[in-house]
């Protein structure tokens, strides 16, 4: 049985400052901007002045399409450019997904494969590899090393099951999960992804 490293899975988190902000960004830069409002200047019609500027004792307007007019255009409305992305320093990023690892190990609910357990492309070696762990029903979170076409078939029809890579490793997924679980490959990848590159 592999053993956790305790730079990536045994992290005291004092707070969840720094895995908020991770989780915040994943979803703004997730975040699309294809809504889009008409500016008075958009809005179809409005060209004739609805009525004469002075002496019928009513507010000057020179267009229905007046933001304040019913059917008229959008002030300060989307204009479908919004950039909702937040940067992360690469460093924090990796920091808080190694907090958020150690906070799912905590609740005891990071799991390893043994080296004999193998996928042959079949979803049904699958189905019995969590039904074995007692994860059948749960949100899985699976970890490769790789996305071999056998870890593919055997994961893609299974709805609680979503398979990453090491590297691609993020905090949303990571706290959405009920389990992680990992290869023993995935373990190793993980570890030279957090820390090797730090060293």
């Amino acid at each position: 049985m592999a053993t956790l490293n305790k730079d990536i899975f045994g992290l005291t988190v004092e707070n969840h400052e720094l895995v908020k902000l991770a989780y915040d960004a994943y979803l703004a830069n997730s975040r699309s901007s294809h809504a889009k409002t008409l500016k008075r200047g958009e809005v179809r019609g409005g060209g004739k002045k609805p009525w004469r500027q002075k002496g019928t004792g009513r507010a000057r307007f020179g267009s229905t399409r007046n933001p304040i007019w019913r059917h008229g255009g959008v002030a300060f409305g989307r204009t479908g450019e919004e950039n909702f992305t937040k940067k992360l320093a690469k460093s924090s990023k990796r920091l808080a997904v190694r907090q958020a690892l150690s906070m799912k190990n905590a609740d005891k609910a990071v799991f390893v494969l043994d080296k004999d357990v193998k996928l042959t492309g079949k979803t049904k070696d699958a189905v019995k590899i969590l039904k074995d762990m007692k994860l059948d029903g749960k949100n899985v979170l699976a970890v490769a090393a790789e996305k071999t076409p056998e870890v593919l078939r055997s994961t893609n029809n299974l709805p609680n099951i979503k398979l990453v890579r090491a590297t691609y490793l993020n905090v949303f997924d990571i706290m959405n999960a009920d389990a992680i679980v990992f290869s023993e490959a995935a373990l190793k990848a993980t570890e030279n992804w957090l820390i090797g590159e730090e060293k």
